[in-house]
């Protein structure tokens, strides 16, 4: 299997993308399956609250945010798939090891050996998704990309709570890591490497790859646009990840379900929807960059202005039921939940595609790699944390609505995320080889 021709993606770079957004999801699958597993490993190791955290957020999202950077220069200089595929195996394989650790500390050394694994898979993904998908094309090819842990969250927090509940913690692990292993095979033996820059005027990577580590960050750095983009996406994800980790939580508080009602509202209005949400901004930004390059700054704004209302409307919605679905009470308040899951992710696929633009093929997985490190330590390690501290801090006087007023500071990271995108400006139109050297003159 190999990319297409450079006249038309084909069904060989369809096929190549849905491999990639198969692991994706059993990667998020992996680390979403946490959620469901606290409560039985907790009992089997009598291990506290605290330590829980550890091993759930901070255990991973450090080491993956230490060995980002190193992976994702790796992705621009080896083969993107190959490397792929040996991100892939070693992924399964600390993954069953979750699953076979005899003792507390065995087992946070193996989530952090699955975040080593873990890794080269965005970045390596994403820049190969640029390369097999001209810029006119490109913005939905990533959001169906994206849109993969979306979909893969409500199956880890639905089918995994099954698995857990059937088979124990450590099965469930065991069977979360073998689907990646075909995949990993089928990288290995099957695909090709996708010619770097084709859709960029087919310039060589070397050209661009071969400024050092200190150079290249340098450069992007030196990038505003770059810099803006980044800064936005990590606020958003902050809030976002915050907002998604309590909003079961909140449901339970504040509209009084019990927790696998809140649970399951949670994940099928406001994890459906997001997925939805995801593919049409992708669709749409390919659509309307045939008239403009702007509307990659544009939807993102549209998306994040409609999001903060809605979010606002949600969170202070009273509390009043819509319909009763058997013995599930849906309240009012979920219709501002769907909405605000539609229009939160329309950042996601244009961002991520501008992005593409703005820096040479041969710098893109480190481009790439030092935004989902601030992703993920901010979404991951941060978000949940610093809500669950300002919820605290409020209850003298809010008691038992404090989360509902904690949640609120997630529509201002929205409000700084639009200030950094229209900070992003006079690069529109510059091509991907020149984008650098211009962004440094943007203000």
């Amino acid at each position: 299997m190999s990319a297409s021709s450079p006249t038309t993606p084909g069904w060989r770079s369809h096929a190549l993308l849905l491999l990639l957004a198969l692991m994706y999801a059993d990667n998020f699958v992996g680390r979403q399956i946490m959620a469901v597993m606290i409560e039985p490993i907790k009992r089997e190791f009598a291990a506290s609250d605290t330590a829980m955290g550890l091993i759930s957020g901070l255990a991973f999202a450090g080491v993956y945010a230490l060995l980002g950077l190193p992976a994702g220069r790796i992705a621009d200089r080896v083969s993107r798939v190959r490397l792929l595929a040996v991100s892939g195996l070693m992924w399964c394989v600390a993954t069953a090891l979750c699953g076979l650790a005899t003792g507390f500390g065995l087992l946070v050394l193996a989530r952090m050996a699955v975040a080593v694994a873990e890794a080269p898979a965005t970045p390596a993904s994403l820049s190969i998704i640029a390369d097999l998908y001209p810029p006119q094309r490109r913005s939905f090819a990533i959001s169906c990309f994206t849109a993969a842990p979306t979909f893969a969250a409500i199956l880890a927090l639905s089918v995994g709570a099954w698995l857990v509940g059937s088979w124990g913690w450590r099965n469930a692990f065991i069977i979360v890591a073998l689907p990646v292993l075909p995949v990993a095979a089928l990288l290995a033996f099957a695909v090709r490497e996708p010619r770097r820059g084709v859709w960029d005027g087919g310039h060589a990577p070397d050209a661009a790859g071969a400024a050092g580590m200190r150079a290249t960050l340098r450069q992007l750095w030196d990038c505003r646009p770059y810099r803006y983009l980044v800064l936005a996406s990590a606020v958003t994800t902050l809030g976002a990840n915050a907002y998604g980790m309590w909003n079961p939580t909140f449901l339970v508080r504040s509209h009084g379900l019990p927790l696998q009602h809140a649970g399951l509202l949670a994940g099928l209005v406001g994890g459906t929807s997001a997925g939805i949400g995801m593919l049409f901004s992708g669709w749409l930004t390919d659509r309307l960059t045939h008239r403009s390059p702007r509307w990659h700054l544009r939807i993102p704004l549209i998306g994040h202005g409609i999001a903060v209302v809605s979010l606002a409307a949600y969170l202070l919605w009273p509390r009043a039921t819509l319909l009763q679905a058997g013995s599930v009470a849906v309240p009012t308040a979920m219709l501002w939940c769907g909405l605000n899951g539609f229009f939160s992710v329309w950042w996601v696929a244009p961002s991520y595609s501008y992005i593409t633009h703005l820096v040479a093929p041969g710098q893109r997985a480190v481009a790439l790699a030092c935004l989902t490190i601030l992703t993920t330590l901010l979404g991951v390690g941060v978000g949940p944390l610093l809500i669950g501290a300002i919820s605290d801090g409020l209850q003298p006087v809010f008691a038992g609505e404090s989360l509902r007023h904690a949640l609120l500071f997630v529509c201002l990271t929205t409000c700084v995320a639009m200030l950094a995108i229209r900070r992003v400006k006079g690069l529109v139109g510059v091509s991907p080889q020149g984008a650098l050297a211009a962004a440094g003159t943007a203000t």
